[in-house]
């Protein structure tokens, strides 16, 4: 995911606290001067963080709402510039990744988790009916092989799920 950050400002000095944002974060920050700029920028690229000037969102609430219809996964920050210095601002930027990036670790992590149990289960349910298929008494003499090596692979496969995660199946 990106670490790039867009700033959507009128104000003036927004170009050098684009600059001290980078410096600070070790990021690329791009400044965006007008509404249609920013809502151009976010067709354009994906960002991590998207700050935009709190007298712009609040002139104009639909504005407002399509840059963060359109950020997509970017943290959004608000920022009154008349009163953030560039340092808060960095910070609330350094922040927003933080908790973003927080975030995003916990989805994998469920992700994860879910396709482990998935996995399990169908695996479990492989083994179970292979195994009882073998306890079938007509079943045709060629066929006992096949079904062996299957419990085999489906035994094997359930004991690597089991080392992945420590969890029994």
């Amino acid at each position: 995911m990106t670490t790039d950050v867009l700033i959507i400002s009128t104000m003036e000095g927004a170009e050098n606290c684009a600059q001290w944002i980078a410096t600070q974060v070790g990021c690329h920050v791009e400044v965006a001067s007008t509404r249609r700029a920013g809502l151009a920028a976010l067709r354009r690229s994906e960002f991590g963080v998207v700050v935009v000037e709190e007298s712009l969102a609040e002139a104009d609430p639909e504005w407002a709402d399509q840059v963060w219809g359109l950020a997509g996964l970017a943290m959004p920050v608000q920022a009154n510039f008349a009163i953030s210095g560039c340092a808060r601002l960095s910070r609330e930027v350094k922040a927003a990744l933080i908790r973003r990036d927080g975030e995003q670790s916990v989805a994998r992590r469920a992700a994860v988790t879910e396709i482990e149990n998935d996995l399990k289960s169908a695996v479990t349910g492989l083994l179970l009916e292979s195994q009882l298929a073998l306890r079938e008494p007509a079943i045709p003499a060629a066929l006992e092989p096949k079904l062996r090596h299957l419990v085999e692979l489906a035994g094997a496969l359930r004991e690597r799920l089991r080392g992945s995660s420590g969890v029994d199946v």
